[in-house]
């Protein structure tokens, strides 16, 4: 296991296939996906939520260096949601995303897991910029996105939603 990053309350590490539970939760829970531009296409059944793992955040990893990674409370160990950054081929750009249990929404996690990750997408990775693509309904997001310093840069459509596409831009040296 390959940790990335720790802040004061999570622990964001590489996904591993085992992961397949965790991670079938956070593309199936209806509360959970109903921001993401895919409600009713989330996963089928724990087998296609592993097909997915392995086929994007551990794909990822090795094509790009980097991924949604698994955000792990470290006060009870258990695995809450995922946070990292994305390369969207049909954009040709490097995303920001973040999900968590509902339980605990509310209490500044994406925050405390994005900065850091902004950071270093920018830092490690020389990253020039990266995008947040946001629902306008999901004003805690929209929260987070300009939290961690992100600015709206219009709209675009997106998995056949419309979107605010929020910009970051390496700072200068």
């Amino acid at each position: 296991m390959r940790i990335m990053l720790d802040t004061d309350r999570l622990r964001l590490r590489e996904f591993q296939e085992d992961d397949a539970a965790a991670f079938y939760r956070l593309g199936s829970d209806p509360d959970i996906i109903r921001f993401t531009g895919d409600p009713g296409s989330g996963f089928r059944d724990l087998d296609h939520a592993r097909e997915i793992l392995i086929s994007h955040p551990l794909r990822d990893y090795s094509v790009h260096g980097y991924g949604r990674w698994a955000c792990i409370h470290r006060e009870s160990g258990e695995l809450i949601g995922f946070a990292g950054l994305k390369f969207l081929d049909d954009l040709k750009a490097v995303d920001i995303g973040y999900r968590f249990v509902p339980g605990y929404w509310g209490r500044g996690l994406a925050t405390e897991a994005t900065r850091p990750i902004l950071d270093y997408g920018f830092e490690e990775l020389g990253l020039e910029e990266v995008i947040g693509l946001v629902m306008p309904t999901n004003l805690a997001s929209v929260r987070v996105l300009e939290k961690i310093g992100m600015v709206p840069e219009g709209s675009v459509e997106y998995g056949g939603e419309q979107v605010i596409r929020y910009v970051a831009r390496r700072p200068s040296a």
